[in-house]
Protein backbone atom coordinates (compact mmCIF):
# COMPACT_ATOMS: atom_id res chain seq x y z
CA UNK A 1 0.00 0.00 0.00
CA UNK A 2 1.43 3.55 -0.94
CA UNK A 3 1.85 5.89 1.64
CA UNK A 4 0.76 9.28 0.58
CA UNK A 5 -0.11 11.66 3.66
CA UNK A 6 2.49 14.15 4.80
CA UNK A 7 2.99 12.59 8.31
CA UNK A 8 3.61 9.20 6.35
CA UNK A 9 6.05 10.76 4.52
CA UNK A 10 8.12 12.88 7.02
CA UNK A 11 7.74 9.75 9.09
CA UNK A 12 9.48 7.61 6.71
CA UNK A 13 12.14 10.08 6.49
CA UNK A 14 12.60 10.60 10.01
CA UNK A 15 13.41 6.84 10.22
CA UNK A 16 15.99 7.49 7.54
CA UNK A 17 17.49 9.92 9.79
CA UNK A 18 17.60 7.56 12.46
CA UNK A 19 19.54 5.71 9.93
CA UNK A 20 21.88 8.02 9.42
CA UNK A 21 22.96 8.19 12.85
CA UNK A 22 24.19 4.31 12.83
CA UNK A 23 27.46 5.77 11.18
CA UNK A 24 28.40 7.25 14.80
CA UNK A 25 28.48 3.23 16.24
CA UNK A 26 32.29 3.58 14.65
CA UNK A 27 33.47 5.56 17.80
CA UNK A 28 32.37 2.96 20.26
CA UNK A 29 32.98 0.03 18.11
CA UNK A 30 36.75 0.69 17.56
CA UNK A 31 37.22 0.50 21.44
CA UNK A 32 35.82 -2.95 21.37
CA UNK A 33 37.41 -4.17 18.20
CA UNK A 34 40.84 -2.74 19.47
CA UNK A 35 40.16 -4.91 22.98
CA UNK A 36 39.33 -7.91 21.05
CA UNK A 37 42.02 -7.74 18.40
CA UNK A 38 44.90 -6.50 20.91
CA UNK A 39 45.46 -3.07 18.86
CA UNK A 40 47.17 0.02 19.31
CA UNK A 41 45.40 3.26 19.48
CA UNK A 42 46.74 4.08 16.03
CA UNK A 43 45.14 0.76 14.44
CA UNK A 44 42.16 1.08 16.08
CA UNK A 45 41.46 4.35 14.77
CA UNK A 46 41.91 3.65 11.48
CA UNK A 47 38.29 2.48 11.49
CA UNK A 48 36.52 5.79 12.18
CA UNK A 49 38.95 7.40 9.88
CA UNK A 50 37.98 4.56 7.40
CA UNK A 51 34.36 5.54 7.68
CA UNK A 52 34.64 9.62 6.91
CA UNK A 53 37.45 8.97 4.20
CA UNK A 54 34.74 8.44 1.65
CA UNK A 55 32.90 11.47 1.75
CA UNK A 56 36.09 12.78 0.33
CA UNK A 57 35.71 10.21 -2.41
CA UNK A 58 32.11 10.03 -2.99
CA UNK A 59 30.45 13.26 -2.30
CA UNK A 60 30.40 15.10 -5.59
CA UNK A 61 30.12 11.38 -7.37
CA UNK A 62 26.31 11.38 -5.50
CA UNK A 63 25.34 14.70 -6.44
CA UNK A 64 26.11 14.02 -9.88
CA UNK A 65 24.26 10.57 -10.09
CA UNK A 66 21.60 11.85 -7.81
CA UNK A 67 20.69 13.47 -10.57
CA UNK A 68 20.49 11.04 -12.94
CA UNK A 69 18.71 8.42 -10.65
CA UNK A 70 16.45 11.07 -8.23
CA UNK A 71 17.00 11.55 -4.69
CA UNK A 72 14.39 8.74 -3.17
CA UNK A 73 16.51 5.84 -5.00
CA UNK A 74 19.72 7.14 -3.98
CA UNK A 75 18.43 7.22 -0.12
CA UNK A 76 17.38 3.52 -0.97
CA UNK A 77 20.85 2.92 -2.28
CA UNK A 78 22.37 4.12 0.61
CA UNK A 79 19.83 2.23 3.34
CA UNK A 80 21.07 -1.53 0.92
CA UNK A 81 24.73 -0.21 1.31
CA UNK A 82 24.03 0.00 4.95
CA UNK A 83 22.23 -2.75 5.60
CA UNK A 84 25.51 -4.82 3.56
CA UNK A 85 27.70 -2.54 6.40
CA UNK A 86 25.98 -3.92 9.22
CA UNK A 87 25.84 -7.69 8.29
CA UNK A 88 29.47 -8.27 7.86
CA UNK A 89 30.79 -7.98 11.69
CA UNK A 90 27.36 -10.67 12.94
CA UNK A 91 29.43 -13.34 10.31
CA UNK A 92 33.11 -11.98 11.26
CA UNK A 93 35.49 -9.84 13.58
CA UNK A 94 38.37 -10.00 11.45
CA UNK A 95 40.43 -7.02 11.06
CA UNK A 96 39.69 -7.54 7.09
CA UNK A 97 36.17 -7.65 8.05
CA UNK A 98 35.74 -4.67 10.49
CA UNK A 99 37.96 -2.92 7.41
CA UNK A 100 35.58 -3.63 4.92
CA UNK A 101 32.13 -3.05 7.45
CA UNK A 102 33.45 0.19 8.06
CA UNK A 103 34.04 1.25 4.81
CA UNK A 104 31.10 0.55 3.52
CA UNK A 105 29.25 2.02 6.15
CA UNK A 106 31.06 5.15 5.32
CA UNK A 107 29.96 4.99 1.80
CA UNK A 108 26.71 4.44 2.67
CA UNK A 109 26.50 7.37 4.77
CA UNK A 110 27.81 9.26 2.38
CA UNK A 111 25.06 8.85 0.02
CA UNK A 112 22.55 9.02 2.89
CA UNK A 113 24.06 12.47 3.89
CA UNK A 114 24.00 14.17 0.17
CA UNK A 115 20.53 12.51 -1.01
CA UNK A 116 18.30 12.62 2.58
CA UNK A 117 18.07 16.33 3.27
CA UNK A 118 17.09 17.38 -0.62
CA UNK A 119 14.75 14.76 0.00
CA UNK A 120 13.58 16.21 2.87
CA UNK A 121 12.92 19.58 0.70
CA UNK A 122 10.43 17.40 -1.56
CA UNK A 123 7.80 17.02 1.34
CA UNK A 124 8.14 20.14 2.92
CA UNK A 125 9.27 24.04 2.02
CA UNK A 126 9.50 27.08 3.34
CA UNK A 127 10.08 28.03 6.29
CA UNK A 128 9.18 24.75 8.00
CA UNK A 129 12.32 22.94 6.45
CA UNK A 130 14.43 23.91 8.77
CA UNK A 131 12.89 22.74 11.56
CA UNK A 132 12.14 19.72 9.91
CA UNK A 133 16.09 19.38 9.13
CA UNK A 134 17.02 20.52 12.74
CA UNK A 135 13.98 17.73 13.69
CA UNK A 136 16.22 15.16 11.89
CA UNK A 137 19.39 15.65 13.29
CA UNK A 138 17.75 15.03 16.48
CA UNK A 139 16.27 11.79 15.50
CA UNK A 140 19.87 11.27 14.05
CA UNK A 141 21.35 11.87 17.29
CA UNK A 142 19.32 9.00 18.78
CA UNK A 143 20.49 6.69 17.00
CA UNK A 144 24.20 7.64 18.08
CA UNK A 145 23.71 8.18 21.96
CA UNK A 146 22.06 4.51 21.87
CA UNK A 147 25.08 2.66 20.17
CA UNK A 148 27.34 2.28 23.65
CA UNK A 149 24.39 1.29 25.35
CA UNK A 150 23.20 -0.75 23.28
CA UNK A 151 27.34 -2.27 22.92
CA UNK A 152 27.39 -2.34 26.33
CA UNK A 153 24.78 -4.21 27.17
CA UNK A 154 25.59 -6.66 24.93
CA UNK A 155 29.13 -6.53 26.49
CA UNK A 156 27.63 -7.48 29.83
CA UNK A 157 24.36 -9.48 29.08
CA UNK A 158 25.86 -12.13 26.67
CA UNK A 159 23.29 -14.65 24.90
CA UNK A 160 26.06 -17.39 24.25
CA UNK A 161 23.81 -18.87 21.72
CA UNK A 162 24.92 -15.80 19.66
CA UNK A 163 28.24 -15.37 20.28
CA UNK A 164 27.68 -11.82 19.39
CA UNK A 165 28.51 -10.30 22.62
CA UNK A 166 28.86 -6.28 21.97
CA UNK A 167 28.29 -7.01 18.56
CA UNK A 168 24.40 -7.09 19.20
CA UNK A 169 24.88 -3.92 18.14
CA UNK A 170 25.11 -4.77 14.33
CA UNK A 171 21.80 -7.09 13.54
CA UNK A 172 19.37 -4.37 15.81
CA UNK A 173 20.52 -1.67 13.65
CA UNK A 174 20.32 -4.00 10.68
CA UNK A 175 16.77 -4.56 11.04
CA UNK A 176 15.81 -1.27 11.44
CA UNK A 177 17.66 -0.28 8.19
CA UNK A 178 15.57 -3.21 6.31
CA UNK A 179 12.32 -1.77 8.30
CA UNK A 180 13.49 1.62 7.09
CA UNK A 181 13.93 1.45 3.29
CA UNK A 182 10.73 -0.88 3.48
CA UNK A 183 8.65 2.03 4.56
CA UNK A 184 10.65 4.08 2.24
CA UNK A 185 9.96 2.04 -0.76
CA UNK A 186 6.30 2.42 -0.46
CA UNK A 187 6.13 5.93 0.40
CA UNK A 188 5.39 8.34 -2.79
CA UNK A 189 7.51 11.27 -3.20
CA UNK A 190 7.40 13.96 -5.98
CA UNK A 191 10.22 14.89 -6.78
CA UNK A 192 11.58 18.43 -8.64
CA UNK A 193 12.83 17.88 -12.17
CA UNK A 194 17.13 18.40 -11.18
CA UNK A 195 18.56 21.19 -12.91
CA UNK A 196 20.76 20.56 -15.95
CA UNK A 197 24.05 22.42 -14.49
CA UNK A 198 25.75 19.22 -13.17
CA UNK A 199 28.10 19.78 -10.73
CA UNK A 200 31.84 18.89 -11.33
CA UNK A 201 35.15 17.65 -9.25
CA UNK A 202 36.83 20.69 -10.88
CA UNK A 203 34.37 23.40 -10.67
CA UNK A 204 34.00 22.06 -6.92
CA UNK A 205 37.35 22.43 -5.93
CA UNK A 206 38.08 25.43 -7.44
CA UNK A 207 35.93 27.06 -4.89
CA UNK A 208 38.46 26.82 -2.26
CA UNK A 209 40.65 29.59 -3.88
CA UNK A 210 37.95 31.53 -2.33
CA UNK A 211 39.10 32.89 0.91
CA UNK A 212 35.40 32.80 2.90
CA UNK A 213 34.76 29.49 1.57
CA UNK A 214 37.85 27.57 2.59
CA UNK A 215 37.85 28.80 5.89
CA UNK A 216 34.13 27.44 6.35
CA UNK A 217 35.37 24.26 4.38
CA UNK A 218 38.55 23.69 6.87
CA UNK A 219 36.10 24.93 9.83
CA UNK A 220 33.94 21.81 8.96
CA UNK A 221 36.89 19.81 8.67
CA UNK A 222 37.67 20.43 12.48
CA UNK A 223 34.00 20.47 13.54
CA UNK A 224 33.66 16.48 12.37
CA UNK A 225 37.25 15.70 13.61
CA UNK A 226 36.51 16.75 17.10
CA UNK A 227 33.09 14.85 17.16
CA UNK A 228 34.93 11.88 15.80
CA UNK A 229 38.10 12.33 18.01
CA UNK A 230 35.61 12.76 21.34
CA UNK A 231 33.43 9.95 20.23
CA UNK A 232 36.46 7.56 20.13
CA UNK A 233 38.70 9.40 22.86
CA UNK A 234 36.51 10.13 25.86
CA UNK A 235 36.30 6.29 26.94
CA UNK A 236 40.10 5.63 26.63
CA UNK A 237 40.35 8.95 28.62
CA UNK A 238 38.23 7.39 31.61
CA UNK A 239 39.88 4.05 31.26
CA UNK A 240 43.66 5.86 31.77
CA UNK A 241 42.63 8.24 34.82
CA UNK A 242 40.17 6.66 36.30
CA UNK A 243 40.99 2.87 35.81
CA UNK A 244 37.28 2.19 33.87
CA UNK A 245 36.52 -0.82 32.15
CA UNK A 246 35.43 -0.40 28.68
CA UNK A 247 31.74 -1.28 29.50
CA UNK A 248 31.90 1.53 32.22
CA UNK A 249 33.41 4.09 29.93
CA UNK A 250 31.44 3.61 27.12
CA UNK A 251 28.67 5.57 28.63
CA UNK A 252 30.96 8.81 27.84
CA UNK A 253 30.09 8.62 24.35
CA UNK A 254 26.31 8.80 24.75
CA UNK A 255 27.38 11.49 27.22
CA UNK A 256 28.42 13.35 24.59
CA UNK A 257 25.71 12.72 22.10
CA UNK A 258 23.00 13.76 24.51
CA UNK A 259 24.36 16.62 25.24
CA UNK A 260 25.24 17.57 21.37
CA UNK A 261 21.73 16.95 20.68
CA UNK A 262 20.28 19.07 23.42
CA UNK A 263 22.97 22.10 21.99
CA UNK A 264 21.66 21.47 18.30
CA UNK A 265 18.04 21.71 19.55
CA UNK A 266 18.71 24.51 21.80
CA UNK A 267 21.05 26.38 19.11
CA UNK A 268 17.81 26.45 16.72
CA UNK A 269 15.90 28.79 19.24
CA UNK A 270 19.07 30.62 20.46
CA UNK A 271 20.45 31.68 16.80
CA UNK A 272 17.18 33.09 16.07
CA UNK A 273 17.91 35.92 18.87
CA UNK A 274 22.08 36.27 18.52
CA UNK A 275 24.33 36.38 15.77
CA UNK A 276 26.06 33.68 14.63
CA UNK A 277 29.44 34.95 15.54
CA UNK A 278 28.46 35.51 18.84
CA UNK A 279 27.15 32.17 19.49
CA UNK A 280 30.19 30.44 17.29
CA UNK A 281 32.36 32.57 20.23
CA UNK A 282 30.32 31.25 23.15
CA UNK A 283 30.46 27.38 21.61
CA UNK A 284 34.60 27.61 21.16
CA UNK A 285 34.95 29.00 24.81
CA UNK A 286 32.98 25.87 26.06
CA UNK A 287 35.06 23.88 24.15
CA UNK A 288 38.54 25.23 25.09
CA UNK A 289 37.00 24.57 29.04
CA UNK A 290 36.38 21.18 28.07
CA UNK A 291 39.73 20.78 26.53
CA UNK A 292 41.80 21.92 29.21
CA UNK A 293 39.92 19.22 32.05
CA UNK A 294 40.26 16.74 29.61
CA UNK A 295 44.21 17.58 29.21
CA UNK A 296 44.83 17.20 32.82
CA UNK A 297 41.55 15.98 35.12
CA UNK A 298 41.67 13.14 36.77
CA UNK A 299 38.41 13.64 38.14
CA UNK A 300 35.58 11.14 36.64
CA UNK A 301 33.44 14.47 37.98
CA UNK A 302 34.79 16.77 35.99
CA UNK A 303 36.21 14.66 32.80
CA UNK A 304 32.24 14.24 32.28
CA UNK A 305 31.75 17.86 33.11
CA UNK A 306 33.99 18.17 30.26
CA UNK A 307 32.88 15.80 27.70
CA UNK A 308 29.27 17.56 28.08
CA UNK A 309 30.45 20.66 27.39
CA UNK A 310 32.65 19.61 24.27
CA UNK A 311 28.77 18.53 23.30
CA UNK A 312 27.33 21.29 23.54
CA UNK A 313 29.97 23.58 22.09
CA UNK A 314 30.48 22.00 19.11
CA UNK A 315 26.88 21.05 18.22
CA UNK A 316 25.78 23.50 16.04
CA UNK A 317 30.09 24.58 14.38
CA UNK A 318 28.82 22.59 11.34
CA UNK A 319 24.87 24.44 10.73
CA UNK A 320 26.88 27.71 11.14
CA UNK A 321 29.87 27.21 8.86
CA UNK A 322 27.74 25.62 5.99
CA UNK A 323 25.11 28.44 6.04
CA UNK A 324 28.04 31.15 6.15
CA UNK A 325 29.70 29.51 3.03
CA UNK A 326 26.63 29.49 1.18
CA UNK A 327 25.98 32.91 1.78
CA UNK A 328 29.66 33.31 -0.23
CA UNK A 329 28.34 32.77 -3.36
CA UNK A 330 24.89 32.44 -4.28
CA UNK A 331 25.39 31.53 -7.72
CA UNK A 332 27.30 28.04 -6.75
CA UNK A 333 25.55 27.29 -3.90
CA UNK A 334 24.98 23.35 -5.33
CA UNK A 335 28.39 23.49 -5.72
CA UNK A 336 29.41 24.64 -2.32
CA UNK A 337 27.21 22.22 -0.34
CA UNK A 338 28.99 19.34 -1.77
CA UNK A 339 32.21 21.10 -0.94
CA UNK A 340 31.03 21.00 2.61
CA UNK A 341 30.24 18.09 3.19
CA UNK A 342 33.28 16.51 1.47
CA UNK A 343 34.50 18.28 4.46
CA UNK A 344 33.48 15.37 6.79
CA UNK A 345 36.53 13.75 5.59
CA UNK A 346 37.87 15.37 9.11
CA UNK A 347 36.64 12.20 10.72
CA UNK A 348 39.61 10.58 8.79
CA UNK A 349 42.52 12.94 9.78
CA UNK A 350 42.09 13.59 13.36
CA UNK A 351 41.63 9.90 14.46
CA UNK A 352 44.66 8.77 12.64
CA UNK A 353 47.03 11.62 14.14
CA UNK A 354 45.13 11.41 17.77
CA UNK A 355 46.05 7.66 17.38
CA UNK A 356 49.98 8.33 16.90
CA UNK A 357 49.72 11.05 19.36
CA UNK A 358 48.08 8.68 22.05
CA UNK A 359 50.26 6.21 21.17
CA UNK A 360 53.15 8.13 21.75
CA UNK A 361 52.34 10.30 25.09
CA UNK A 362 49.27 8.98 26.09
CA UNK A 363 45.87 10.33 25.55
CA UNK A 364 46.60 13.96 26.41
CA UNK A 365 48.22 13.14 22.99
CA UNK A 366 44.87 12.55 21.51
CA UNK A 367 43.66 16.33 23.37
CA UNK A 368 46.01 18.20 22.09
CA UNK A 369 45.20 17.21 18.68
CA UNK A 370 41.84 18.05 19.43
CA UNK A 371 42.72 21.38 20.69
CA UNK A 372 44.26 22.44 17.15
CA UNK A 373 40.86 21.96 16.08
CA UNK A 374 39.47 24.09 18.45
CA UNK A 375 41.92 26.72 18.12
CA UNK A 376 41.09 27.35 14.55
CA UNK A 377 37.63 27.23 15.14
CA UNK A 378 38.25 30.63 17.97
CA UNK A 379 39.90 31.85 14.47
CA UNK A 380 37.47 31.41 12.38
CA UNK A 381 35.06 32.74 14.92
CA UNK A 382 36.72 35.84 14.71
CA UNK A 383 36.98 36.39 11.37
CA UNK A 384 33.37 35.61 10.56
CA UNK A 385 31.96 39.37 10.33
CA UNK A 386 35.25 39.82 7.54
CA UNK A 387 34.96 37.08 5.20
CA UNK A 388 32.45 38.90 2.75
CA UNK A 389 34.38 41.89 2.64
Amino acid sequence: MIMNSNFNKIASLMLCFFCMGFVDLVGIASNYVKADLNLTDAQANIFPSLVFFWFLIFSVPTGMLMNRIGRKNMVKLSLYVTFIALLIPIASNSFAAMLIAFSLLGIGNTLMQTSLNPLVANVISGDKLASSLTFGQFIKAIASFLAPYIAMWGATHAIPSLGLEWRILFPIYMTISIVAVIILEFTRITETTPTKQATSISSTFKLLTNKGILMCFIGIVCHVGIDVGINTTAPKILIERVDMTLAEASFATSLYFIFRTIGCLSGSFILRHISERSFLIASVVFMIISMGILAISQSQNLLYVAIALIGLGNSNVFPICFSQALLTKNSQQNEISGLMIMGLFGGTIFPLVMGFASDAIGQIGAVIVMSIGVLYLLFFSQKMSKQHE
